[in-house]
């Protein structure tokens, strides 16, 4: 989540550290909140000197990533322009510690067109012979012409309870997460033309996330939003 402290950060590293001590099957999801880009360019909304701390501390003690594409850039000190050159950034990504890289949202090009946004997600497994097995997918979703806050929080949350439900299918755990996001969104769009009022720009206090509202379709989604396997 959202820090400017890299004190902070490297405590949330020594009590993940001590959770894993006493439970090894204890599940930390890290998103690395340091920047995004808008019309192209990107930049960090965060000091500079948190980045070392989250690459070399942070993201080796994570087991799930969920960066934006921005942000996996500056981890890796890898531009992304191609599909191609994202999963090389999520291989490196996993290199550093994470089991699971979801790359929330991206620049690239989806294959349904320009109002589609393309997120990626890759699950390294290692098998008990030592052997390594990658499943990787692409998520497009309809893209929604508004400001929310707190989406990436409920990302992450929603990532972290799908894997857990279906540890070894990420393309299921997207296909959930991503329908449970857009029902929200909607919920929440719909929600704030209404209280703008004909022809007025909801405001941020309209777009207030509809989170109780959307309880049964956080619980079990219909899937709406279908990911692509690679």
């Amino acid at each position: 989540g959202y820090t400017r402290d890299t004190s902070f950060l490297a405590m949330v590293v020594d009590i993940v550290q001590e959770l894993k001590q006493q439970n090894s099957n204890l599940v930390y999801v890290c998103d690395p909140v340091m920047g995004d880009k808008w019309n192209g360019e990107g930049s960090m909304y965060v000091p500079e000197d948190l980045l070392p701390v989250y690459r070399d501390k942070v993201v080796p003690v994570a087991d799930i990533i969920t960066p934006n594409q921005f942000e996996a850039e500056l981890l890796t000190g890898r531009k992304i322009q191609t599909e191609k050159e994202a999963l090389e950034v999520m291989d490196m990504l996993h290199a550093m510690g994470p089991e699971t890289v979801v790359i929330t949202s991206s620049d690239l090009q989806a294959p349904l067109g320009n109002d589609y946004l393309i997120a990626l997600g890759s699950h390294r497994k290692t098998k008990a012979d030592g052997t390594k097995v990658t499943q990787r997918i692409r998520v497009e979703s309809p893209k929604v012409d508004a400001v929310f806050v707190g989406t990436g929080d409920l990302f992450a949350a929603m990532l972290l309870a799908w894997t857990h439900k279906h540890p070894n299918n990420l393309k299921v755990a997207c296909e959930k997460t991503v329908s449970a996001m857009q029902h929200v969104l909607q919920r929440t769009i719909k929600s704030a033309k209404a209280q703008a009022g004909e022809g007025n720009k909801p405001n941020s206090a309209h777009l207030e996330l509809r989170m109780v509202q959307s309880k049964k379709d956080i619980e079990n989604p219909e899937i709406i939003v279908k990911a692509t396997v690679l």
